[in-house]
């Protein structure tokens, strides 16, 4: 997996929206993030077993505050190609989450799923392109449903949009979109495997949730952390 960071480390961060209240994440909070994520992973696992048929794990391995900017070195450089499933979330906070898998990933999950093999010369069929569709709205919707029951906030995703390019032509549309969130992404790791074994190249998924600005004082209030002082 590359990029390697301290899980709690919040170096380097700048934002005068999130900044104080990224220092004030302590491992603690991490935890906690991390097993809300734990738990959208496993409904993930479950909606997925159920659609293909199939034994799916996926287990949650680092969640931690990353800068926005550092994400394309993260996922592997700007010209790596990957697949991104993209949402814009409202309700009772707002901002925007990402999927993102690499290349090799979705093709295996692909081949895992209808049996075909996609190629980098011929492309993604429309079949696969809509199997990887589903499966970045059933990733990114787990998460969200876990996120909503814990922090008890009402959340409305946007219809799911599709991307398969460069990590840096995808994340620099995607900060175009963006626009109103902060600078800061909330990082979400995860290895998915089906009837036991890992997918090929990473075996991994990555989520990033990029809340406005407003939203992380809510969120942090949700977690029993506003107010606090400093930690």
């Amino acid at each position: 997996m590359t990029g390697e960071r301290r899980e709690s480390g919040n170096e380097g961060f700048r934002s005068p929206e999130t900044g104080d209240a990224l220092q004030r994440m302590s491992d603690f909070h991490l935890d906690v993030l991390r097993e809300v994520s734990n738990i959208g992973a496993g409904n993930a696992a479950t909606s997925l077993s159920t659609l293909l048929g199939k034994t799916v794990d996926m287990r949650v391995s680092r969640v931690f505050p990353m800068p926005f900017n550092e994400i394309i070195e993260y996922v592997g450089g700007a010209e790596r190609m990957i697949l991104s499933v993209f949402v814009r979330i409202e309700g009772g906070i707002s901002g925007n989450m990402l999927f993102v898998m690499s290349r090799e990933d979705a093709q295996s999950l692909v081949r895992h799923m209808t049996g075909a093999t996609e190629t980098e010369e011929q492309g993604f069929s429309e079949m696969g392109l809509s199997v990887l569709h589903e499966v970045g709205n059933i990733m990114i919707g787990s998460y969200i449903t876990a996120l909503s029951d814990f922090l008890g906030f009402e959340l409305s995703p946007s219809v799911p949009s599709l991307a398969m390019d460069m990590a840096g032509a995808i994340l620099a549309f995607s900060l175009s979109e963006i626009g109103r969130s902060g600078d800061t992404a909330i990082v979400i790791d995860g290895a998915l495997s089906l009837d036991g074994g890992a997918l090929s190249g990473d075996g991994a998924g990555h989520i990033f949730l990029l809340p406005d600005p407003e939203s992380f004082n809510k969120i942090f209030q949700a977690l029993g952390v506003a107010g606090n002082g400093d930690h």
